[in-house]
């Protein structure tokens, strides 16, 4: 018997002219079948410094991202992480891990098919967002590299800010919330345009 692996799909394929017709101020984009992969890993042992010496990055600590390459890598909670990178590098980039972390204990888990990445972008994310969450997105609050995993509109997210005028976010949601999540934004934006 063959069991053949579902083809990677975007929750949001039938929202994409709906959110492309967004005001010029509240650009949205999906980023869909992005690698997510979430490490697990006892901060400062032997495991996470192997981890970092292979991504060439420190894990950021609490409400932080940071950037390596083309990996990005979310603090989630005391000793977890989620790496998110372009499709195509869910077999690589675990091996990768796996063979740096060696005996030592961590774990690293593909949930790739678990959120969709929405980017907005544009003067409004801010204003947009406030309407649906209470997450002050102001750059003195949550300058470049935040990473806070909050209610938008009561949808659980990750929210992370790309830039320093927080007009650059990326939402990760739940595949199962991702319609929802597009119908507020569609209906968030309405007015601006």
């Amino acid at each position: 018997m063959t069991v053949e692996t579902p083809a990677r799909f975007s929750p949001l394929a039938e929202w994409q002219d709906r959110l492309a017709q967004s005001p010029a101020g509240f650009q949205v984009r999906e980023l869909p079948c992005l690698t997510q992969l979430t490490l697990r890993v006892q901060p400062g042992g032997a495991a996470a410094k192997a981890v970092e010496s292979c991504l060439g990055v420190t894990l950021p600590g609490p409400l932080r991202a940071e950037l390596s390459g083309d990996v990005e890598v979310l603090w989630m909670g005391p000793d977890e992480w989620l790496l998110v990178a372009p499709d195509g590098r869910q077999d690589d980039l675990p091996a990768r891990l796996r063979s740096a972390i060696g005996d030592e204990f961590a774990t690293v888990t593909d949930v790739s098919a678990q959120r969709t990445t929405l980017a907005l972008s544009g003067d409004l994310v801010r204003t947009v967002l406030a309407q649906g969450c209470a997450i002050d997105l102001d750059p003195r609050v949550t300058p470049a590299g935040s990473c806070l995993t909050t209610l938008l509109a009561q949808a659980p997210v990750t929210l992370v800010v790309h830039d320093g005028a927080a007009s650059g976010v990326r939402l990760l949601v739940r595949s199962s919330f991702a319609s929802y999540l597009a119908a507020w934004l569609v209906d968030a934006c309405t007015e601006y345009r």
